[in-house]
């Protein structure tokens, strides 16, 4: 017998629970629009994610974002560990590019959290709103835009309408497929290898990126915890292949391999949880909206996590489309209106296509190991490193309370 169809109406339809889709729910909590978000994922996953292995470099601006929406009070203080210092290396060369706040500065460049944390976070603030309603454990299955409405098709049967629809669902988007959206999109050929790393050395709140030749391997400090007083984050890009023998070596043979990768700058490492793995590809949407439609997130703009703005970009992202929904919708103006997705389209475009060009250039500099890229980034390093100026305004950039990410090439798993 055929499941009876069902049909519910909202303001806005959000779909996928990710950090942008959830920051963009919590921003308009209070406006007294009704809006439901679709996930495939179950409830209990959202509630209390797994460790993904992806600490988070929040800039000034994403810390204030979620301190607005009461997320940053619910992410135990413990797990909030402060990067005081960046430090970025090439090759063998003893030169180094230094990054911190400033003498008369009693702060950090930022904080590293655990992406699950703040997930969980901000799915515990949209949960409590009760203009906001869940549709779990169901991917969308379609998609139509229409004049007046967007509806979405669920796998249960039931179509959600709305007078807009934005999907956040992932670099990798289905909903924008379906839209007719196309996406450039950059394969780096590599993969990412995350997981956090006891040892014995400590690394005095300095986050380092060295990009060595054949591989790039980042230490993001973190906050002790019982049997790890000294702990990081281990970031290690490789081609694919290799990352996967590393992660079939039983733990000592892998803690003697990292150790040595690192060559011994922190003493003897040993893994502290689980490890994860992700392949390296830059997205770029072609467009950001269509007719009652709009993306946010990695979904619009997936970035190549060497210059750790992924997470902060998706972010604003939610802001800059939550601002005009919530200024629409005071004026009792249409919230998927042509010309309101048209000023968020070319507001993020502005704000993130030249961050991803320069992300993807920096990460092609910085990861090609012939000869004539290892001078040029060299050059680089040694030029910004007898630059004091450029440090401090790069290191002003990420710890400023609005605007982008620093370009610093600083790896987080974002």
């Amino acid at each position: 017998m055929p499941m009876p169809a069902f049909h519910t109406d909202f303001n806005l339809v959000i779909i996928g629970a990710g950090p942008a889709g959830l920051a963009l729910a919590c921003s308009l909590a209070d406006t007294g629009l009704s809006i439901a978000i679709v996930e495939r994922q179950p409830r209990t996953a959202l509630e209390d994610p797994a460790f993904d292995g992806r600490e988070i470099a929040l800039t000034r601006q994403s810390e204030q974002l979620l301190q607005r929406f009461g997320a940053w009070a619910r992410i135990p203080a413990a797990d909030i560990s402060p990067l005081g210092e960046a430090h970025v290396l090439n090759g063998p060369s003893t030169h180094a590019m230094h990054f911190h706040p400033g003498r008369n500065e009693n702060r950090s460049l930022g904080h590293l959290v655990p992406n699950h944390l703040i997930r969980r976070a901000l799915f515990e603030v949209a949960a409590s709103c009760p203009n906001v309603r869940l549709f779990d454990a169901g991917a969308a299955s379609g998609i139509e835009t229409g004049v007046h409405a967007a509806s979405v098709r669920l796998a249960d049967g039931t179509t959600v309408t709305a007078r807009l629809a934005v999907a956040a669902d992932t670099r990798f988007s289905e909903t924008r497929r379906r839209m007719g959206i196309a996406a450039h999109m950059r394969d780096f050929g590599k993969t990412m290898l995350v997981c956090r790393m006891a040892h014995e050395k400590p690394h005095h709140a300095v986050a380092t990126e060295w990009f060595c030749y054949g591989q790039t391997i980042a230490m993001l400090p973190l906050n002790g915890e019982a049997g790890a007083p000294n702990l990081s984050s281990l970031v290690l890009t490789l081609p694919g292949p290799q990352i996967e023998q590393l992660m079939a070596l039983d733990a000592a043979a892998f803690n003697a391999e990292i150790t040595r990768r690192y060559q011994n700058r922190l003493g003897a490492m040993r893994l502290f949880g689980t490890q994860h793995a992700y392949p390296l590809v830059g997205v770029y949407a072609d467009h950001f909206v269509g007719r009652r439609f709009a993306l946010v997130g990695d979904a619009a703009v997936g970035m190549h996590p060497v210059t750790a703005h992924g997470f902060n970009l998706g972010i604003l992202s939610a802001l800059t489309l939550a601002d005009r929904v919530r200024a629409a919708a005071a004026f009792g103006q249409d919230i998927g209106g042509v010309a309101l997705l048209k000023d968020y389209e070319t507001t993020h475009r502005r704000a993130s296509r030249p961050l991803y060009l320069a992300t993807n250039a920096t990460a092609l500099l910085f990861t090609d190991d012939r000869f004539p890229a290892r001078v040029m980034r060299d050059a680089v390093i040694r030029t910004g490193a007898r630059l004091p100026p450029f440090r401090r305004a790069v290191a002003a950039r990420l710890m400023k309370a609005a605007g982008s990410a620093a370009r610093t090439p600083l790896t987080a798993a974002s």
